[in-house]
C-alpha cells in the first residue's frame, strides 16, 4: 500500500500525465482540477502565481496575520494544500499543542500539523473527484479561519513572554504599541 493509502503506489504530490477525466472510472483528472482551482482563484480575486504545472501559490489575506502563504499542489489521485501558520512555540508547548489537537476535531478539509523543527502548518488532501471551485472556495476559507482566526491564541499560547518583553521594550523608548493591542490582557492595558 503507498505512503497515501492508495495501491498504486502514487502520492498526490507529483503531477503525472492523465486524460481530460482521469481515466476509465471517469473521476475527474488532472487538468480538470487545474481548471477548478484557477476558476476558485480568480473568482475570489486572489493573488496567486503558478511555479510549476500544476502547483499554485496563493496569498491569503488576513486581519490577524498579514496574509497567509496557500500551497496547492494537483497530484496524479489528489489535491494536497499546505499552509505555514507559526512556527515553534517558545513556550508552554503542552498547551499550545493540546489546544491544536482539540482544534483539529472542529476542522474542515484541513489540520493542523507540526514539522520536524515544530513549525505549524495546516495541511489537507482531497481526491481529484472531489475538486470543484466550490470545494475550493471552502478549503481556502477553512485555511484563513484557522490561520488567521487563530493567530492571536496561538501568540498567547507560546509566545506570552515575548510579547510582554516586546511591550515593555516599546513602552519604554516611547514606540506605539497599537499592534499589541489583541493582547492587553498579557501587557496589563486592559485595565
Amino acid at each position: 500500500m503507498a505512503e497515501d493509502g492508495g495501491v498504486n503506489g502514487a502520492v498526490g504530490d507529483a503531477v503525472s500525465p492523465v486524460n481530460e477525466t482521469g481515466g476509465a472510472d471517469g473521476t475527474p483528472g488532472v487538468a480538470a482540477a487545474r481548471r477548478a482551482i484557477e476558476q476558485a482563484l480568480r473568482e475570489a480575486e486572489l493573488p496567486w502565481e503558478s511555479p510549476n504545472e500544476g502547483a499554485y501559490v496563493v496569498q491569503l489575506p488576513g486581519t490577524r496575520k498579514l496574509s497567509t502563504t496557500c500551497q496547492l499542489i494537483v497530484g496524479r489521485h489528489t489535491l494536497s494544500v499546505n499552509a505555514f501558520v507559526v512556527r515553534r512555540p517558545d513556550e508552554n508547548h503542552e498547551a499550545f499543542y493540546r489546544w491544536l489537537l482539540e482544534r483539529n476535531l472542529r476542522l474542515y478539509g484541513v489540520s493542523y500539523g507540526v514539522d520536524r523543527l515544530g513549525d505549524v502548518y495546516l495541511s489537507g488532501r482531497l481526491p481529484l473527484a472531489a475538486v470543484t471551485a466550490e470545494e475550493i472556495d471552502r478549503l481556502l476559507g477553512a485555511v484563513v479561519e484557522n490561520a488567521d482566526g487563530s493567530f492571536n491564541v496561538l501568540l498567547e499560547l507560546g509566545f506570552a513572554s515575548a510579547i510582554r518583553k516586546e511591550y515593555a521594550w516599546r513602552v519604554s523608548r516611547g514606540e506605539s504599541t497599537r499592534n499589541l493591542a489583541a493582547f492587553a490582557r498579557l501587557t496589563g492595558e486592559d485595565g
